[in-house]
């Protein structure tokens, strides 16, 4: 079983380097044809329906690019179609949240305190609130609101500041603030799946076909693309916010990841004004740090007294409890992790325990036995340079602690 453990890490930082991979040719073509779309410019002498062209320089080389609004008179040979970015970037995120999230329910989607659920409960949360997410944008979106697209942006940002908060009071905040990536996330691969791609099939199929293509199909595409762009820097936040606590794991979590929407807003505006030669607005970095000066003060917003711990242990935290290593083992994670993950860490700099873990009690130690045993065990991880002192011979009780209580009493 606990080989079973490593191979299970090493198969969640796969998936999240082949999410990021992925993430990143995603984003990377994302920024590029706004920036190109944005400084197309209209010249005499542009081919019949051509809307722009830009010229540009890289790589020791030059490029000439024309965008047609509709489509050429005539269908070109070669066509690149730019989708696989999106699609592996959603399917790889998915299977993130199912290894790390679906399969470790109880440490990283469920916080009892919060609101006690089954595994199987959280995750069939998780996807129907993915589901209905798409589900009730694209509606918005086809909807006579849908002919305002800054007031459907508006309305859109009213339903994202009321999934964080729905979000918060469901998961820990860590799962709160991935979930809310991923439900913007879903809204922009679907965006890609079920209105882009599609509406530029029709449009080639006319031209293969002679038909003159509905310029009504651009617009649409359009619009949706505007959507993702402005919310493709919240989504990357919310993919990183899981490494620091002073955003997911504070009294207003939520109101935090609506500002960040904001701030998303603002930096994005300035980049489209820039791309489009439009000036370069300085108001919108004044109200970014504005913002983040905010976010920064919500942090240290102390949280409402926590109940008193009350939820009953799994039968497997039972087990680390009631194992023979587990007296020794405690010993050395108070001597030796307690200073920082404690409520009030004592550590000088830190304000809140790092990722929210804390060991003050049985139980929480034991509801933590995997991630000791994998970076404070196996590896060297923790504490970071082993600034607290950790002998090999402590390291070694980690181990031995893990794998006698996952392994169990011996058979009579």
């Amino acid at each position: 079983m606990y080989e079973f453990a490593i191979a299970w890490e090493w198969l969640a930082f796969a998936v999240r380097w082949l999410h990021v991979v992925t993430a990143v040719a995603w984003i990377g073509s994302s920024f590029y044809f706004i920036a190109l779309d944005l400084g197309l410019v209209k010249r005499p002498g542009l081919p019949v329906g051509a809307y722009g062209e830009e010229w540009q320089v890289h790589g020791g080389g030059f490029y000439h690019i024309q965008k047609y609004l509709v489509a050429p008179a005539s269908m070109p040979e070669h066509l690149t179609w730019f989708k696989w970015e999106s699609y592996f970037t959603w399917l790889s995120g998915f299977a993130m949240m199912c290894v790390v999230y679906y399969g470790g329910a109880n440490l990283f989607l469920i916080d009892a305190h919060v609101l006690p659920l089954e595994p199987w409960q959280a995750i069939a949360i998780s996807l129907v609130s993915l589901s209905i997410g798409w589900i009730c944008y694209d509606l918005l979106c086809k909807s006579p609101i849908g002919n305002n697209t800054w007031g459907l942006m508006i309305l859109l940002y009213a339903v994202l500041v009321a999934m964080a908060w729905g979000y918060t009071q469901v998961f820990t905040g860590r799962a709160a603030f991935l979930h809310l990536g991923a439900f913007t996330a879903t809204i922009m691969s679907a965006n890609v799946f079920f209105i882009i791609m599609p509406n530029q099939r029709i449009v080639v199929a006319d031209l293969i076909a002679g038909r003159t293509p509905d310029p009504k199909y651009g617009r649409i595409a359009k619009q949706r693309s505007l959507h993702n762009n402005y919310l493709t820097l919240p989504v990357i936040f919310f993919m990183l916010s899981n490494h620091y606590p002073l955003a997911f794991a504070t009294a207003y979590n939520w109101v935090i990841a609506a500002l960040v929407f904001l701030m998303g807003v603002t930096i994005r505006h300035w980049f489209n004004t820039v791309h489009a030669r439009k000036g370069r607005p300085i108001w919108t970095w004044m109200a970014t740090t504005v913002i983040f000066i905010i976010i920064m003060w919500l942090s240290t917003v102390p949280r409402p007294e926590e109940k008193a711990e009350n939820a009953s242990l799994s039968a497997m935290q039972q087990r680390f409890m009631a194992d023979a290593h587990f007296g020794a083992a405690r010993d050395v994670i108070q001597a030796r992790c307690s200073m920082c993950h404690a409520a009030e860490p004592v550590w000088e700099g830190l304000a809140r325990p790092p990722k929210n873990v804390r060991f003050e009690t049985d139980g929480e130690i034991a509801s933590h036995a995997r991630e000791i045993y994998l970076q404070a065990g196996r590896s060297h991880a923790m504490p970071p340079g082993n600034i607290s002192e950790v002998t090999p011979q402590e390291r070694r009780l980690l181990v031995a602690w893990y794998e006698s209580a996952v392994k169990g009493p011996p058979t009579p």
